[in-house]
């Protein structure tokens, strides 16, 4: 834990309290809202001032440096060096030309006096169970080259190790950074704090490389984040604090409990836990939906609580947003955009109504499958984590939930013809928080999150359907020669053909491997070896890991999207780790494409 001094520490409770209010404020107005997705005066968390001084410094430095190379994060992750109103007096007097453009020579010097460096709220940070090539360490693999490369990525997660600074500690209103009481994994480049999803994968590959205390550290910090707002933030960012990402926490608890058997932390998880299920199940994420059966069934969607232009993408948002003439029509277009990005795959074409036009984008009228999935996870793995410690009532009470949400899943996503769990699309014209089920509304293009309901175990151990899903998985087109394609349609966006995402390759596989049946865990091998395969050719021609690849070329990092492809890079670090726990590398295998 970090020495607050004193008065530092009172004033970070203050900073705290005001933001635990102004979320349960939002979330009281979420609950007495309706669900519907056209709803442009749903809930927005305020950001707070020094945000949307730095986003005028972003806007600012776009016209002052150009388009070229430009990156809107590196502004609203800056940090003051003195209070935030005299920096805002400097900023103001600054010579401005008609178009609201500055001198280079000006605006460097303005930067350079008035903050610190992005990044710079972040230290480098050793973590305490590190070791260069730890007991146990990856024991089936048994090729010398593949063990050294392994050993290479084992050796990034110090790169990726940093704590918040003492200045942040001191001064937090200074920083957008979120202080958090234990060390992080970034993970990679301009990714300089920790997200949410991204740090399941890297938490399974700590385990791999047997840094428990770390892995452990990190669910600390998440669990902070409920204690604060109320769910688990995007990052952790004063910008993030209006949405979530994918609710994978209680996975993340189960694994390192799976590992250590550390009860104590199951018994810190668990009221934060039970904080979170109701963030996602109710309010503004819940839909109730008939069935053809006339069955009530609710399941849940991503919502973000803001309807403004993300600022880490200010100028990006609203120059997608200038054929949008009307002011309400702009706040539904960024309420969505924000919405996708809670999702984590931002951006594809699985949320657009029109693929060929991004302003359709529409999360928040879809009822998505992987959402539902991981949520059914924490279900089981709260009545798990309930049961062990002895919660009977609660673990009942969860076990049944997630029987429910089960029996929805199939009712509404479950397509037999296509052998695929589908997303729902809602209807625009209701305002209302029931709809029918319309076979029509499920989105019948094919993607990925189509099969990750196999990673979660109430499907994986059904044989009957999982001979269904193999059947149409291996036909669907989406399996590349070097992994798992995130859809079938190459748009230019991140979260499509031909990139492969490793989160996606490690749900997937893992629900084939762990399915009981031969067939299903050959292909889940074959699947991870040609992961790593692309993942070894790129980064002995980079020197890096990447956060995604093209799955269609071997050791071709992936492209599209709207900043410039990432190195680092912790879930890719991570899920080569897991893969190679798993399923080892014989000598006689070459690691050559």
């Amino acid at each position: 834990m970090f020495g607050f001094q004193a008065r530092s520490f009172y004033k970070l409770c203050l900073i705290s309290l005001a933001a635990f209010f102004l979320v349960q404020i939002a979330m009281n107005i979420a609950e007495s809202l309706s669900s519907c997705s056209s709803n442009t005066t749903g809930p927005v968390i305020p950001t707070i001032p020094l945000v949307s001084f730095l986003e005028r410094v972003q806007e600012t430095a776009l016209r002052t440096f150009g388009a070229s190379q430009f990156d809107p994060k590196r502004y609203v992750d800056l940090s003051l060096k003195f209070e935030l109103s005299k920096t805002q007096e400097a900023f103001d007097k600054l010579p401005k030309s008609g178009n609201g453009s500055v001198s280079v020579k000006e605006l460097n010097g303005f930067i350079e006096e008035y903050f610190e460096g992005a990044g710079d709220d972040m230290v480098q940070a050793e973590p305490v169970d590190f070791v260069p090539e730890p007991e146990g360490f990856l024991p089936n693999v048994k090729s010398k080259e593949v063990r050294a490369w392994a050993l290479e990525v084992h050796a990034l997660w110090k790169n990726l190790s940093r704590k918040v600074s003492d200045e942040v500690v001191k001064r937090p209103e200074f920083s957008t950074l979120l202080p958090l009481p234990k060390p992080v994994i970034i993970p990679g480049s301009r990714f300089r704090e920790v997200y949410y999803w991204d740090s399941y994968w890297v938490i399974r590959g700590l385990l791999a490389s047997k840094m428990y205390e770390t892995a452990k550290g990190i669910v600390t910090n998440l669990i902070h984040f409920i204690e604060q707002y109320g769910h688990v933030l995007n990052g952790a960012r004063a910008y993030y604090t209006n949405r979530s990402q994918p609710p994978l926490l209680s996975s993340m608890v189960y694994e390192i409990y799976n590992r250590t058997g550390d009860m104590q932390l199951v018994k810190k998880s668990l009221p934060a836990l039970l904080k979170e299920y109701h963030f996602w199940s109710s309010g503004i994420h819940k839909v109730t939906i008939h069935d053809v059966h006339s069955s009530s069934h609710t399941l849940n969607r991503y919502y973000a609580m803001w309807n403004k232009p993300r600022p880490e993408s200010s100028i990006i948002d609203k120059e997608s947003a200038s054929n949008i003439s009307s002011i309400s029509a702009k706040q539904q277009f960024f309420r969505e955009v924000a919405s996708t990005a809670e999702s984590g795959w931002d951006f594809s074409t699985r949320w657009m109504r029109n693929p060929l036009d991004f302003t359709t984008l529409a999360t928040t009228s879809v009822l998505p499958v992987d959402l539902n999935a991981f949520i059914l996870k924490m279900e089981l793995d709260i009545s798990f984590f309930a049961k062990i410690t002895g919660d009977y009532s609660t673990s009942e009470s969860f076990l049944k939930a997630s029987q429910a949400r089960q029996k929805a899943m199939e009712s509404v996503f479950w397509n037999a013809k296509m052998g695929q769990w589908l997303d729902y699309w809602l209807n625009d014209s209701t305002c209302e928080g029931t709809q029918t089920w319309k076979a029509c509304n499920q989105n019948q293009n094919v993607f990925a999150s189509n099969f990750i309901p196999l990673w979660i175990e109430s499907f994986y151990s059904d044989p009957s359907l999982m001979e269904k899903v193999l059947r149409s998985f291996q036909s669907s087109g989406l399996l590349g020669a070097f992994g798992i394609a995130t859809s079938l349609r190459n748009s230019g966006e991140q979260w499509d053909f031909p990139n492969g995402w490793a989160p996606l390759q490690h749900m997937i596989v893992e629900g084939l491997a762990r399915s009981g049946s031969k067939e299903a865990s050959s292909l889940a091998e074959d699947i991870a070896v040609r992961w790593i395969r692309t993942n070894y050719a790129a980064y002995k021609k980079t020197g890096t890991m990447h956060e995604k690849y093209d799955v269609s070329k071997c050791g071709e990092f992936g492209g599209g999207g709207k900043y410039v492809p990432q190195t680092g890079f912790g879930w890719s670090n991570g899920v080569v780790l897991a893969f190679l726990e798993e399923f080892g590398w014989p000598q006689d295998r070459t690691i050559h494409c």
